[in-house]
């Protein structure tokens, strides 16, 4: 029976790290179709990219810093260039065989660094963003990762963040807040005056795929986190999509009132505010609490996008960090509010932690890459487009590309 137990559980863990490796083709499609035709192919480049560098180097030292013997509370301090060595004596980790819990904790990383490739998506230098991604992967994932589930100073004082509303997505968002302001907004983003200009993305039909993809593979990305074939596994479906489906609604229902029309690019990003927003309590809030939490960040996501993009004339093409970054705060949050057996004020040291600690890292990150190498192409790469100049080719070949 325990055997059998066993099986079943690295079947389901398989499976839910299987459906978040997916994510990465929703985040192409979603960032791809939101920004302009001239630069789909380096944008598929580096989602492709965030998942090579990032299972690299996770490997190596990320997952040994996110999970190895515990240092302070701060960092894991083993396994390093050896992670199989973190494992007992019978091969598991965690009630788990040590790859399969490793892997599924990599595909968790990848997603967190392929949401800043969107808000700095038209005018960063490919090989500066290359670095930045090995970056993410070693000094800020696995770092804050440690604190809320490797068994660092988060867990001891009882934040809880199930599935990585604040671990992966408040990370990933805040990380893009950061690098979209160091790099600049785009050629004819801002008037003289400071109004915004709006660039629409070339191919909606494609974003509604990859928002279709991410919807679909968020099942093993909140489910999946169970690491376990438990009982438990409906109830965090049903909490994960009504509050997805509360979100969409809001968001479609809201912008027709602000706007005059409904949305589309924003009510998608509602669908995925919702599905952030539900990550971290998914496993500890009622149905009609999850409906509640998605219901709240369909109208937060809308008002957050806005800011960032109006007052504080941050320039982020998908509005990844009002998606990622706002809304996984707000999840956590509310976490602290309805979910059962969790207290607010651990929620709200959680993510001022973890907020500070991956912006600053952020900033130095992206400001040492600044101030060597370089973070943005020129106007005249910019203008004609990254596929033509990273890359040397045209993602849509015999059309044009100056849209």
């Amino acid at each position: 029976m325990e055997n059998t137990t066993l099986l079943l559980n690295i079947i389901w863990t398989m499976l839910g790290a299987i459906l978040v490796y997916f994510m990465q083709a929703g985040f192409a499609l979603v960032e791809t179709g939101f920004t302009r035709a001239k630069n789909a192919g380096n944008i598929c480049m580096k989602n492709m990219m965030d998942f090579v560098l990032g299972s690299l180097f996770f490997f190596i030292l990320g997952f040994p810093l996110m999970f190895g013997n515990n240092i302070g509370g701060i960092l894991g301090g083993s396994g390093f260039f050896n992670p199989y060595s973190l494992a007992d004596s019978d091969g598991l980790f965690n009630g788990l065989p040590i790859a399969v819990f490793m892997i599924f904790h990599t595909v968790f990383c990848a997603t967190a660094a392929t949401i800043v490739s969107g808000a700095m998506a038209e005018r960063t230098k490919f090989s500066s963003y290359l670095i930045y991604s090995a970056c993410i992967s070693v000094f800020i994932y696995p770092i804050t990762g440690h604190w809320i589930w490797g068994g660092g100073w988060l867990t001891e004082i009882g934040f809880h963040d199930f599935a990585g509303s604040t671990a992966v997505h408040m990370v990933g968002g805040v990380c893009a807040l950061v690098g979209a302001k160091i790099v600049g907004p785009r050629i004819g983003k801002y008037n003289e005056d400071g109004t915004p200009n709006a660039i629409p993305g070339h191919n909606i039909p494609l974003g509604v795929l990859g928002v279709f993809i991410l919807w679909f593979c968020w099942f093993g990305f909140n489910c999946g986190s169970t690491t376990a074939a438990t009982t438990t596994i409906g109830d965090i479906a049903m909490t994960t999509n009504l509050a997805a489906a509360a979100s969409t609604l809001v968001t479609l229902l809201f912008t027709w009132k602000r706007y005059g029309k409904p949305d589309v690019s924003m009510t998608l990003n509602g669908s995925l505010a919702g599905l952030v927003a539900i990550t971290a309590g998914c496993d500890v809030v009622t149905p009609y609490e999850a409906i509640i939490i998605g219901a709240l960040a369909g109208l937060i996501v809308v008002l957050a996008i806005e800011f960032i993009d109006k007052v504080v004339k941050i320039d982020d093409p998908v509005g990844a960090v009002g998606v990622h970054g706002c809304c996984g705060l707000l999840g956590t949050l509310l976490t602290g509010v309805f979910g059962e057996g969790v207290s607010f004020l651990p929620q709200l040291i959680g993510v001022v932690s973890v907020l500070a600690y991956a912006g600053v890292m952020a900033f130095i990150i992206f400001t040492i890459i600044k101030k060597t190498i370089g973070l943005r192409v020129s106007d005249q790469e910019q203008l004609d487009g990254l596929d033509l100049h990273e890359h040397g080719m045209s993602a849509y070949n015999g059309f044009r590309m100056d849209k």
